[in-house]
């Protein structure tokens, strides 16, 4: 049931018998916080959905509790793995885990420590947590309402709900606990974080993003940023429906990607460019042969005909390094339809424009910048940084001749992510890279409650590439660039 039983080890003295009664006294360990069920309803903006899980607020226990207690967790999870062989136990099977659970109660039976029920129950849930995930942070992985989870050492675990950063009461038991944390998470994907290693980008099993960092490098105990995915990815209704895009625009982006324009997705750190990346491949059609090239995999394309390729680092002796760059370069001999490229951040974006350039329309990829034109100085900066001897007007003409679409995702003031800007890339005049915006957000002021609110409106700009889009069957409307209001999120 359990796996291969070990041989057992010898029973320890009897405890002394306690007198009736005892185990409904006071406790000796201070309670866990209780949990507030989780919240149902979705959020006000468009990012990774986030929820409930809110602690309760309740008195901390002392030291010398916290301290009893994660000695006694730790003797029951030594024992248990003595015990049991872990490996050949079925992680997925839950009546496995209630099995296990029911060993530890026994284990637990045998410790000459008094505990009350929630005590009981919460060293249970821990040690479970310990043996076949990842400790602490399960209990923020299991709230939907947590976009992103921030460990600034071990004991500061800060959560982003609804778009606000909260201090949460999660801790883990000292520096070397968090570390053991990390090296289940990066060894689950074949990669590794140590003294000669010490910065790794991973994912969780769900696709969240997962980067670490620990000492010497970090100076106050090892940091974990994790960028969530929820189970229930974010689609274009909830774009719609948390006004981050009007419904007119999604029909443009469909007519786009089913059209085979390159698109460029930009945007500052968190803002949904990789949201937006998923959701506009959903709109590439079946018949499509797809590479996807990224650091670590977290795009979830769900097309039928798609290889997946990801980066790996160095091994041990600094060899073995591919980069983002050498997949690229080499998706370009497996006949691919389109290429999607998670983030460009260094040499590979001239090799991204000339793929866009010979023949791999409607590719998609994403960039860190803040403005349209932030993203044209962003891409001749890091060509030049890789090495490319190419003069400046070059570089913005494979630019030109590569990209037709520039969608910009931001996060607004009090937490709203929205797409804010949709640019058309119409060519070179002189030495500049011209465009136009054919949808902007204009935001209006602040609400009550701290965030952003404003107007999506067509420019009055009509796109150059409109015949195309008739060409491919795509029937957009002209009234549709007319100067109007798409669409409001002002409360009045």
């Amino acid at each position: 049931m359990f796996g291969k039983l070990r041989a057992p080890t010898p029973p320890k003295e009897p405890a002394p018998a306690l007198q009736p009664g005892i185990r409904q006294g006071k406790s000796v360990l201070g309670p866990r916080p209780p949990e507030a069920p989780p919240v149902q309803n979705k959020p006000s903006e468009v990012g990774p959905k986030t929820g409930g899980l809110d602690r309760a607020k309740t008195a901390k226990p002392s030291e010398d509790k916290i301290e009893k207690f994660y000695a006694l967790k730790t003797r029951i999870h030594r024992k248990l793995v003595e015990q049991l062989d872990m490996s050949a136990i079925n992680n997925d099977d839950p009546t496995i885990r209630d099995q296990i659970g029911e060993l530890i109660v026994g284990l637990c039976e045998k410790e000459d420590v008094l505990l009350n029920h929630a005590e009981r129950q919460r060293l249970v849930s821990e040690i479970l947590d310990e043996t076949f995930g990842l400790g602490p942070l399960e209990i923020l992985l299991k709230d939907p309402n947590i976009s992103d989870i921030l460990i600034n050492g071990p004991k500061q675990v800060y959560v982003e709900r609804r778009g606000k950063l909260e201090l949460t009461e999660v801790n883990f038991r000292n520096n070397a606990h968090l570390i053991h944390v990390i090296d289940k998470i990066v060894s689950a994907v074949g990669r590794r974080c140590d003294e000669v290693c010490p910065m790794v980008d991973a994912r969780l099993k769900d696709g969240s993003r997962v980067n670490a960092i620990i000492p010497p490098l970090a100076l106050d105990g090892a940091s974990v940023s994790i960028r969530r995915f929820g189970a229930d990815p974010i689609t274009w209704d909830d774009y719609v429906n948390y006004k981050s895009c009007a419904p007119e625009m999604v029909e443009f982006f469909k007519a786009c990607v089913e059209a085979r324009l390159n698109i460029l997705i930009i945007g500052g750190t968190g803002s949904g460019k990789t949201t937006l990346l998923n959701n506009m491949s959903t709109f590439i059609p079946p018949c499509d042969r797809i590479v996807t090239i990224e650091d670590a995999a977290e795009l979830r394309l769900r097309q039928p005909h798609v290889v997946r390729l990801e980066t790996r680092p160095a091994n041990i002796e600094g060899k073995g390094r591919i980069s983002i760059r050498d997949l690229l370069v080499n998706s370009l001999r497996m006949r691919p339809d389109r290429i999607v490229v998670g983030e460009c951040r260094g040499a590979e974006t001239l090799d991204m424009l000339q793929a866009m350039n010979t023949g791999h329309d409607g590719s998609l990829t994403t960039l860190h910048a803040n403005t349209t034109r932030d993203a044209v100085q962003r891409v001749e900066t890091m060509v030049m940084m890789a090495g490319f001897e190419l003069p400046v007007k070059a570089i913005r003409q494979q630019f030109a001749s590569a990209l037709q679409l520039i969608v910009q995702a931001q996060r607004l003031t009090g937490g709203p992510r929205k797409i804010t800007s949709v640019t058309e890339v119409t060519g070179m005049e002189g030495d500049v890279v011209t465009m136009q915006d054919l949808f902007c957000f204009e935001q209006d002021g602040i609400d009550g409650n701290g965030k952003a609110y404003g107007r999506m409106v067509a420019t009055g700009l009509r796109p150059t590439f409109l015949d195309r889009l008739k060409a491919s069957g795509c029937n957009i409307s002209p009234a549709l660039f007319e100067r109007q209001v798409l669409m409001s999120d002002r409360n009045d």
